[in-house]
């Protein structure tokens, strides 16, 4: 109970902070609606079927808006030296990393709810027959997004290149995320019945998992160097 008790103390302090500030969810706000507008002048409806390439432009959307936030997780704590004290406190890092990727998830499912209703908005996407299951993918995807950049957000904001240097190490990683994900939700979108997904979701939930164990392996790792 204590253990959890500390993880709720550091979401709860992360989602009020982003709340008063709204830093980080105001640029990943703003980049989903003007990536929106943009492409709602680029695609030509009567050339380019929007709900083929749907999936796509969401899953880009969030990935690139995630890592505008992402890349400010640690960052408040280190501009302030706040971090340290963190570091000096009894809570277990597992305990640190795994608060910091609740806290995550949660602003990034509030962006890519933002990103579905301006998809929706603007080219009147069909999210097909079967919302729970694209609910499904579309979280389970953001959870390992949110495990692999949590972990390497640590580290780049210990590093000279800061922010910069999060995208050329996180993106590679990211490959079965993009690739299980937009397949799934491609097909979803398409009316096909779950058991066509079927396979992705496991492998979205499997590299989820596999994403925060070894996330919470390493996390000590990164935050004592």
């Amino acid at each position: 109970m204590e253990y959890l008790r500390q993880m709720g103390a550091l979401i709860w302090k992360d989602v009020v902070i982003e709340l008063r500030t709204r830093e980080r969810i105001a640029a990943m706000g703003g980049f989903t609606v003007l990536v929106g507008v943009l492409f709602n002048y680029a695609i030509d409806p009567t050339v380019v079927e929007p709900q083929a390439i749907a999936s796509a432009l969401i899953w880009m959307t969030i990935v690139f808006g995630g890592m505008l936030g992402l890349g400010r997780t640690f960052h408040l704590e280190e501009e302030e030296g706040a971090f340290q004290g963190i570091l000096l406190s009894p809570i277990p890092r597992d305990a640190l990393y795994l608060g910091k990727v609740v806290a995550n998830f949660i602003l990034l499912t509030a962006v890519t709810i933002l990103v579905f209703g301006v998809f929706t908005l603007f080219f009147g996407i069909q999210l097909g027959g079967h919302p729970l299951a694209l609910v499904g993918v579309v979280l389970l995807g953001i959870l390992g997004f949110v495990a692999i950049g949590t972990l390497f957000s640590a580290m780049s904001a210990r590093t000279s290149m800061g922010e910069s240097l999060l995208p050329i190490l996180v993106f590679p990683l990211l490959i079965p995320v993009v690739i299980y994900g937009v397949t799934a939700t491609s097909r979803l979108f398409q009316g096909l019945p779950v058991s066509e997904v079927d396979g992705n979701i496991r492998m979205l939930g499997a590299f989820a998992v596999v994403a925060l164990a070894v996330g919470a392996g390493l996390f000590r790792f990164v935050v004592e160097e």
